[in-house]
C-alpha cells in the first residue's frame, strides 16, 4: 500500500523524518551526559538507570546510522556509529558487572539451598569464605584459561555431576533447583555451603575488580578528547545532521531500509540452532557442553550467532521505530510481522545468561581453588546455561516459522 500525504500539505521528506528521530535522540544523549558525573556519588540505581539511559540514546543513534546510511555522509556516519557504539558501552560495563555479580550470587545462594538465608538465624553468607579463598592472596592471582590439578578436577568433575542434578526432572526449573540443592542436615550439606561461599567470595572479588576498572575506564573516557569530538559531533545531530541527495526522497522510501534489515534478520534467525531449543531449560542440549569443560572458542562458536542476531533485532526495533514515528499517511501501513520487543527481551535474557556463564567457567579456572569451590562453580555454569536455553526456547516460541511467515 501507497502512503498519501495530508491534502494541503507538501510530502515529506525522508532526511526530514530521520533528522527529527536523530536530533531527538541526540539531545537525550546529551541530557544523559551532562547529568552523569552528578550520578558518581549517587545512588547504585539511580546511576544505572541513567548510564542504562545515556546507553540506549547511543546505541539508537548509532543503528539508525549504520540502518540509513545512504540518507547521511557516508565516511562521517560510519565514524560517528563506532564512537557511540564504544561510548554506550563504556559508561554501562561497570553497572553491568554489578549486576551479573548480584546475579551469580543470587543463583549461587539458591543453588545450595541457601537462598536470601538471613545471617543472623544461623544461615551462612557467602562471604564467609573471603578469609581463606581470596583473602590470603594465593587464590587471588585469577588467570584466565589457567587452571590447576585441583580445580581442573573439581571443575571436570562437577560438570556431569551439574548436568545430571539440573535434568532430573524432565527440564523443570523447579526440579533443576530441588536436585542441586543438598537435603537439610545431609552428609553433604555441609561441604557444598562452604562451596558455595567460598565460590560466592570468589565471584564477588573477582567481578568487583572488573567493576572497578570498569569505572575507572568510564571516568577516564568521559574526560578524554575522543569523547569531547564525540559530544561535538553529536551536537551536530541536534542542528545540522549531515544529508545527502538521497535524503531528498519521500519518506514513503523509508520502509525500504527497514524490509531489506529484515531480509538479512530471516536470514540470521533461519540459520539459528532453533531445534535444539525445543523446550525451555533443555538438559539435552546442554549435554555435549557440560560433559566436559569446553575452551572459550567453542563458547564462541555456539554463541556468536545469536549475538549477531540479537544485534540485528535491536537494530530492526530502532528502525521500526522511526517508522512509526511518522505522522499518519507519511509511509506505507507494514504488516505485522515478528514481535521484536518481546524477542529483544529475550535475546537480552540470552546474553545476560551467556555472559554470567562464561564468568563463572573464568572463576573456576582460578589457579589453586578447593575442589568444593570449583564444583559449586560448575553447578552455577550449568545452570546459567540452562537459563541460556531458556531464553532461547522463548525467542523461538516468539519467532514465526518460515510457514507462518508465508
Amino acid at each position: 500500500m501507497t502512503a498519501t500525504a495530508a491534502p494541503g500539505t507538501a510530502p515529506l521528506a525522508a532526511g526530514e523524518v530521520l533528522t527529527r528521530y536523530l536530533s531527538t535522540q541526540a539531545t537525550e544523549l546529551l541530557r544523559g551526559l551532562r547529568d552523569l558525573p552528578a550520578q558518581e556519588t549517587g545512588a547504585e540505581a539511580s546511576a544505572a538507570t541513567l548510564a542504562g539511559a545515556v546507553h540506549d540514546a547511543a546505541f539508537r543513534i548509532a543503528d539508525t546510522l549504520g540502518s540509513f546510511g545512504p540518507l547521511l555522509d557516508a565516511e562521517w556516519a560510519e565514524r560517528l556509529e563506532g564512537e557511540l557504539y564504544w561510548l554506550g558501552t563504556t559508561v554501562l560495563r561497570e553497572h553491568v558487572y554489578a549486576a551479573r555479580r548480584d546475579r551469580l550470587v543470587a543463583a549461587l545462594r539458591r543453588l545450595s539451598g541457601e537462598e536470601e538465608a538471613d545471617p543472623a538465624a544461623g544461615g551462612t553468607d557467602l562471604r564467609d569464605g573471603v578469609a581463606e579463598a581470596v583473602g590470603t592472596g594465593r587464590a587471588g592471582g585469577a588467570v584466565p584459561g589457567a587452571r590447576s590439578r585441583d580445580g581442573a578436577a573439581g571443575y571436570a568433575s562437577a560438570a556431569p555431576a551439574a548436568t545430571a542434578s539440573l535434568s532430573g526432572s524432565a527440564g523443570s526449573r523447579a526440579g533443576a533447583s530441588a536436585a542441586a540443592r543438598p537435603a537439610p542436615g545431609g552428609p553433604a550439606g555441609a561441604p557444598r555451603a562452604v562451596g558455595a561461599a567460598r565460590a560466592g567470595a570468589l565471584l564477588e572479588r573477582r567481578l568487583g575488580l572488573a567493576r572497578s576498572r570498569a569505572h575507572s575506564e568510564a571516568l577516564d573516557a568521559l574526560t578524554s578528547a575522543r569523547y569531547h569530538a564525540l559530544a561535538d559531533a553529536v551536537a551536530l545531530l541536534v542542528s545540522d545532521a549531515p544529508l545527502t541527495g538521497a535524503a531528498r526522497r519521500s519518506a514513503a522510501a523509508l520502509p525500504e531500509y527497514h524490509d531489506e534489515l529484515c531480509r538479512v534478520l530471516a536470514a540470521a534467525v533461519a540459520a539459528l540452532p532453533l531445534a535444539r531449543a525445543g523446550r525451555p531449560y533443555n538438559a539435552a542440549a546442554l549435554a555435549r557442553g557440560l560433559a566436559a569443560p569446553r575452551a572459550p572458542a567453542a563458547d564462541d562458536r555456539d554463541d556468536a550467532p545469536w549475538r549477531h542476531v540479537h544485534a540485528l533485532v535491536r537494530r530492526a526495533r530502532h528502525t521500526a521505530e522511526i517508522l512509526a514515528a511518522c505522522p499518519p499517511g507519511t509511509v506505507p501501513v507494514r504488516p505485522a510481522g515478528p514481535p521484536l520487543p518481546a524477542a529483544g527481551a529475550a535475546l537480552d535474557r540470552d546474553r545476560e545468561a551467556v555472559e554470567a556463564a562464561a564468568a563463572a567457567a573464568s572463576a573456576a579456572a582460578t589457579p589453586r581453588i578447593a575442589p568444593a569451590t570449583a564444583y559449586a562453580l560448575g553447578v552455577l555454569h550449568a545452570d546459567q546455561r540452562h537459563q541460556v536455553e531458556a531464553a532461547r526456547f522463548t525467542f523461538g516460541s516468539l519467532w514465526p516459522t518460515r510457514g507462518e511467515q508465508e
